[in-house]
């Protein structure tokens, strides 16, 4: 049957003898229950192509067909998921059995037994059908609403019901899906009781219904649907509190008989149609209170979050108020209006347009209104709300649209005729620039000129964006004479608050200038581009505040275009100093040099990162002669944005901004040995910026993007040395190039990277140029882990230079790279297997790598790859030297610094890597192996399931290698113990730990390795 889905109608002169021959096996007794429900499942396939609407009326509906039906229903198990389409179809026959003009009381017969015992009636059990499957079926409210409104069933059973209904309301809640599913039945069940029952029914249980529903707080619920049925539910109320009566002071345009139309379509007689009809002289009924909470109510769902709600509220309050009086209605009108403020959301301008947009089609906006509503309107078409990096309004501004299409229909021209120029003015802007297609198509309706734009920008021709922004909207602008009303408008947008509207009203500007200019060179009107320009360029300091600006709203820009502001703000800023700063003489105004200078440096200690970077790297795009007599005050400035401290610890980003400006002030200003330190790079202040630029090696910040400090290291150094030694290179001393060549053997073992300047004051120059000889200089890859890593490891043997190698090491072998670990961690083993027989080598190198730990304690960066490192050093036997030794200076120390660096840590990565160098400490003889055993015994009581595994799992290999800790007699417990036990529970592990602690003997040599 899917071959129908698109098609159903194809199947209408078949769905009789297909039903008729299925109902055959269905009413067949002596069918079995298997083929009764395959022909249930069939006829359900075929209500679903094409509809139970057009399938009801073929279902046999005489009085003989009920008391079957019923008995079918009655036998099937509700909790059988497997027959559910069964049920389905029964429910869907049922419907139609039903509506029999007859009293259901007739079928009941004698209700008494041959027994004695009091059968059922038809009534009642079709009720207790309804009761257990008013949860289960959508559809069963098309059943429901037509018996409860039955005329016998209203009138003995329909207070019980309604009772049944409300009671099970109040005892369910939202926020459990059983209680979900109860509520939708309910609220499904009681809007159709109240759509079709008559009003003279239901009115007297309105009161009670609408007072169950406030306590039910349904505008409250996370479920659409909820919130959805009980807007509907309440309109239904309200129209149930009001008379069925047709507003005659409703606004009305013709007849609503398309033969009158007709017969008034002579121009001499339309003009005898009577536009509005305001008499209220039959409208001094009372309005029930009741009204006033439904219509309240009905306004705070135009604000709902889901645009279903909204409109089923919208539709709700034109219903109402066309039964209101016309002052009444009046004042609803002013209530949907109060949507439209800028402090409501978008889901209020939305929900407020599709009720104008109801209201106007039923004519119950009075022309009057018309004032107060099109200025609103004309806002909507525009409505655009930014939030984070996108915005929303698009169903705002289709909306708005809808609202236009409604009054173009509802009103005369001659009542629109004040209103219709920027009516279709803004919708023609919004068919050709919205970037929504659905507004761009929902705007595409009727404007001035209307035949031709309606030909050029039809439904398929905005569909899409480029063809509406490039070539539709080329042809639309020549019907209008306003080429040069355009310009003024854009030059204030160019300054506006908001960013986007400023980017967009600049290149708009340089747009219509370059158009401006093509057009005078073709046709020699160079009178518009001075005109142009007399307006553009008055002053230089507008061109100065608007690089000003942009840097200061770096922080506001989008990341994707934040950097090509920068670096435009940053350019525009050098070329304006050598363009307009510099006098006739080669020098800069002093007032403008010192109110430039202090607004800058100001900055560079602003709170937000981006303003920091920004203005940064525009002092390290000052010209030389901008920088002459202030570079002591720049370098201070810079140095200070350099400086780490709790505040601005993670703006990495600016520190390495800064450092680039340095780089580039000191490029600017050159070098003079002699000079002064106002002026150019000299003696008294080269060592203030290597201590700067090497004070930034050290930055190990981590955030979000990863090792965001490593963006510092190296930044700025190879360039100011290289500037050094080639002018220079005196200036540069033994101390300082020590500290260079450090860092230097430190990055190259963690990045591959490395540079070889001619300095003078090399620490080991010989035994570097016999490490990296001159000879493969070319040959050697820097970017191979297996070239490289070699050579930097025979670094490790000159003690200046150990340190930091060891220190790029920890963070490589501990690393997540696989070819930068594995030929990392070869080389460094390789220098070990050399080393690990000397007793005063392994003493330095272990002295050195304990420093490092030291110096870098809870600096995860380093500290946890550094772990890492140790765990593969103590499993490779690294340190078998000091095993010989009880209490070995080393093992005592290292035990130290891993409890302090695990001390109230929470990192699960720290916390595993810590498990693994306790394991491996244990082959450390003396009482460093009772603290290390504690540590473990700790791990294995620690509040993280995740620990707590690891830690026996890691332990149990520890027993197993080290079997000599644990005492024979008991060794088979441990190990069961260890294995067995679910760490997962944290209760029962104590007590196993006490039991584990008192079998392990704590002195007891280790096994020599076979």
């Amino acid at each position: 049957m899917d071959k129908y889905q698109e098609q159903p109608h194809l199947l209408d002169p078949h769905l009789e003898w297909m039903m008729n021959l299925l109902l055959d096996i269905v009413r067949d007794n002596d069918s079995p229950p298997a083929l009764v429900h395959l022909a249930f499942k069939f006829l359900y396939i075929i209500t679903k192509v094409r509809g139970y609407k057009i399938f009801l009326g073929l279902f046999p509906h005489e009085v003989a067909d009920v008391q079957p039906v019923i008995d079918m229903f009655t036998n099937q198990n509700p909790k059988d998921h497997e027959t559910w389409e069964t049920r389905y179809v029964l429910l869907l026959w049922l419907s139609v059995t039903c509506l029999i003009p007859f009293d259901l009381s007739r079928l009941d017969g004698n209700l008494t037994s041959e027994c004695g015992q009091s059968r059922t009636s038809v009534m009642d059990r079709i009720l207790q059908i309804a009761e257990v499957n008013i949860f289960i079926f959508d559809n069963f409210v098309v059943f429901l609403d037509r018996f409860i409104t039955r005329p016998d069933v209203k009138k003995k059973k329909m207070a019980d019901f309604l009772d049944w209904t409300l009671l099970t309301l109040s005892k369910s809640s939202f926020q459990t899906m059983e209680g979900t599913i109860i509520m939708d039945g309910m609220l499904q069940a009681l809007a159709q009781v109240f759509k079709h029952g008559t009003r003279e029914s239901c009115l007297p249980y309105a009161s009670t219904v609408l007072e169950c529903l406030d306590k039910c707080k349904l505008s409250e619920s996370n479920h659409t649907l909820l919130r959805k049925l009980g807007v509907k539910l309440v309109q239904r109320l309200g129209l149930t509190f009001l008379k069925p009566r047709l507003a005659k002071w409703r606004y009305q345009r013709g007849c609503r008989s398309l033969t009158a139309n007709l017969r008034l379509s002579t121009p001499d007689e339309e003009k005898q149609i009577p536009y509005i009809l305001a008499s209220d002289s039959d409208e001094d009924y009372d309005v029930p209170e009741e009204v006033e909470n439904v219509i309240e109510q009905l306004l705070v769902g135009l604000k709902d979050k889901d645009t279903v709600v909204r409109w089923s509220a919208a539709k709700g309050i034109g219903r109402m108020t066309g039964r209101l009086p016309k002052e009444l209605a009046d004042d609803v009108v002013g209530s949907v209006l109060d949507c439209f403020s800028f402090q409501e959301t978008d889901n209020a301008w939305h929900g407020g347009c599709l009720a104008l947009a109801e209201l106007g089609r039923r004519g119950l906006l009075l022309p009057s209104r018309l004032t107060d509503v099109v200025p609103v309107i004309l806002k909507a078409l525009t409505y655009d709300e930014k939030r984070g990096a996108c915005s929303v309004g698009s169903n705002v501004r289709d909306a708005a649209c809808y609202v236009c299409w409604a009054f173009a229909r509802a009103y005369e021209p001659e009542e629109l005729k004040p209103f219709v120029n920027k009516i279709s003015s803004a919708l023609v802007i919004v068919t050709v620039f919205d970037r929504d297609v659905n507004c761009r198509r929902a705007a595409s309706g009727t404007f001035p000129h209307g035949i031709d734009i309606l030909t050029t920008a039809d439904y398929f021709a905005v569909g899409n964006r480029s063809n509406c922004f490039l070539n539709i909207s080329v042809n639309i602008a020549g019907f209008f004479l306003a080429y040069f009303a355009v310009f003024p408008k854009l030059l204030p947008l160019a300054m506006c608050s908001d960013l986007h509207t400023r980017h967009g009203a600049v290149l708009a500007c340089a747009e219509i200038t370059y158009a401006l200019y093509k057009l005078a060179t073709e046709k020699n009107r160079y009178k518009y581009i001075c005109i142009i320009f007399s307006v553009i360029f008055d002053k230089t300091s507008l061109w100065q505040w608007l690089i000003d600006d942009s840097l200061k709203s770096l922080h506001l820009i989008s990341s994707t275009s934040r950097q090509h502001v920068k670096e435009a703000a940053v350019s525009a800023l050098a070329a304006l100093c050598n363009e307009y700063y510099l006098n006739q003489q080669g020098e800069v105004d002093p007032v403008i040099q010192d109110e430039l200078m202090k607004n800058y440096i100001s900055e560079l200690q602003n709170t937000e990162e981006m303003i920091r970077c920004g203005f940064s790297l525009a002092l390290g795009s000052f010209p030389s002669f901008f920088l002459k007599g202030k570079l002591k005050l720049v370098l201070e400035g810079l140095k200070a944005v350099t400086h780490i401290s709790s505040k601005d610890l993670s703006f990495a980003e600016a520190r390495r901004d800064a450092l680039k400006a340095i780089t580039k002030v000191c490029q600017t200003v050159g070098v003079k040995a002699e000079g002064s330190q106002d002026d150019v790079i000299c003696k008294e202040n080269v060592s203030q910026i290597y201590e700067t630029l090497l004070g930034c090696m050290n930055d190990y910040t981590t955030d979000s993007r990863g090792d965001v400090g490593a963006w510092l290291q190296c930044t700025g150094l190879m360039e100011l040395t290289l500037l050094l030694t080639r002018s220079q290179p005196e200036l540069i001393e033994a101390d300082v190039c020590k500290q260079i060549m450090c860092c230097l053997a430190q990055q190259s073992s963690e990045k591959i990277d490395s540079f070889d300047p001619p300095i003078p004051h090399v620490p080991y120059r010989e035994e570097l140029e016999k490490i990296f000889p001159k000879s493969e200089s070319a040959i050697l890859n820097w970017n191979a882990p297996s070239q490289a890593f070699p050579c930097i490891t025979q670094l490790l043997a000159l003690p200046a230079y150990r340190y930091h190698v060891l220190l790029g090491l920890a963070v490589s072998v501990g690393g997540l790279t696989e070819s930068t670990v594995r030929y990392s961690t070869q080389s460094l083993f390789e220098y070990m297997k050399k080393i690990q027989n000397d007793i005063q080598a392994m003493d330095s190198f272990s002295e050195t790598l304990l420093q490092v730990f030291k110096d870098n304690l809870l600096n995860d960066r380093v500290s946890v790859p550094l772990l890492k490192m140790l765990d593969q050093m103590l499993a490779n036997g690294c340190f078998d030297i000091f095993t010989t030794e009880e209490n070995h200076w080393f093992s005592l120390k290292l035990l130290s610094f891993c409890k302090e660096e695990i001390k109230k840590s929470k990192d699960i990565q720290k916390l595993r890597s810590s498990i693994a160098v306790f394991c491996g400490m244990i082959q450390f003889p003396g009482d460093v192996r009772k603290k290390v055993l504690f540590q473990l015994f700790l791990l294995l009581c620690h509040p993280f399931p995740i620990i707590r595994k690891t830690t026996a799992s890691q332990v149990y290999e520890m027993v197993l290698i080290y079997s000599d800790i644990v005492d024979p007699a008991v060794f088979d417990e441990v190990m069961t113990i260890l294995s067995d036990t679910a760490w997962i529970e944290r209760g029962k592990i104590c007590k196993l730990i006490i039991i584990t602690v008192t079998t392990i003997r704590l002195n007891s040599p280790i096994k020599e390795r076979g």
